[in-house]
């Protein structure tokens, strides 16, 4: 393995270029073994994770690539686990601050699926629905449905999105070291350390992932290569 430094400006324009290059000729998109069923997707509307603690600001940099993308003619979406919260009645019923309970239910990933992962996959409408809870006012957010193209790519953002069997077909790792996480974790955060512990241990996150970025600096990422790819 290789650990390449690279700007945040270069890694987005080399996410946006990876992405792109898989387009709707119908060729196995890379990371299809996230399907659930079990089958290679095609490439046609490409479903990303982009996976990360919040640490590691995966909302951003997947709102980064939105623009990017569609300039080079392929619609992007932007949908953050975050606005796919369960309701607050059921999310803490365990405490506000039990970090199992934040690990193993806080994001209606029934839901994520529904409205957005399956509509986005092989055979679906394409009709996706960008939040399904407002976590402020804890209630339905009432947003409308936007339609993605048949060449159209969503981008998923946020914590704990592999191993539950979620459906993606390519899956973007941010990774941190558990002291970088500790250091850069907001103060009234602290209490969901472990359940990155729990993540990093019993999923590996990065054996999932098609690419893995280093992030114990956001500011200064690195790219994780495997020497095939490094040569």
């Amino acid at each position: 393995m290789r650990v390449r430094p690279i700007s945040p400006q270069l890694l987005v324009a080399e996410l946006t270029e990876r992405l792109a290059a898989i387009g709707p000729a119908g060729r196995p998109a890379a990371g299809g073994r996230r399907d659930a069923a079990g089958q290679g997707a095609t490439a046609g509307r490409l479903r990303v994770a982009v996976d990360g603690a919040p640490a590691a600001r995966p909302d951003q940099l997947a709102a980064a690539l939105v623009d990017p993308l569609r300039a080079l003619g392929r619609p992007a979406l932007h949908v953050r686990a975050e606005d796919f919260l369960r309701p607050a009645s059921v999310r803490l019923e365990r405490g506000r601050t039990n970090p199992d309970a934040y690990y193993e239910g806080w994001v209606d990933e029934a839901g994520l699926r529904r409205e957005v992962l399956d509509p986005a996959g092989p055979g679906g409408s394409g009709r996706l629905l960008r939040s399904l809870w407002d976590v402020q006012a804890d209630r339905a957010s009432r947003a409308g449905y936007v339609d993605l193209p048949p060449v159209g790519l969503v981008l998923v953002s946020g914590p704990f999105l592999l191993g539950g069997g979620l459906p993606f077909d390519v899956v973007v790792h941010l990774e941190m070291s558990a002291a970088a996480l500790g250091r850069r974790t907001e103060p009234d955060l602290a209490w969901t350390l472990p359940a990155f512990d729990r993540y990093a241990a019993e999923v590996v996150p990065a054996g999932f992932a098609d690419v893995v970025v280093r992030v114990d600096d956001p500011r200064h990422p690195a790219l994780v290569e495997s020497l095939d790819e490094a040569v």
